[in-house]
């Protein structure tokens, strides 16, 4: 890959390689990870139905023992 000046910030063009292993489409966000000196990770990043899809997972699995205390919850220290 080579490094590009696009206005005043540098680019990089992905191989078609990485396009397709990422299931990549323009407008799609990507986040940048530097995982060592000189070496980074690209990958995807989660659409909205994505996210939700994971949260919905968690929904009504609180402890047996879980009380949600509204004062509690709304005191000011």
């Amino acid at each position: 890959m080579q490094v590009s000046k696009w206005g005043n910030s540098l680019a990089i063009r992905l191989p078609a390689s990485v396009v397709e292993a990422l299931g990549l489409h323009e407008g799609d966000d990507i986040e940048v990870v530097i995982a060592d000196e000189r070496v980074f990770q690209v990958r995807k990043k989660p659409d909205r139905d994505a996210l939700l899809a994971r949260l919905r997972k968690y929904r009504g699995k609180l402890p047996a023992d879980f009380k949600f205390d509204r004062e509690d919850a709304n005191a000011r220290y």
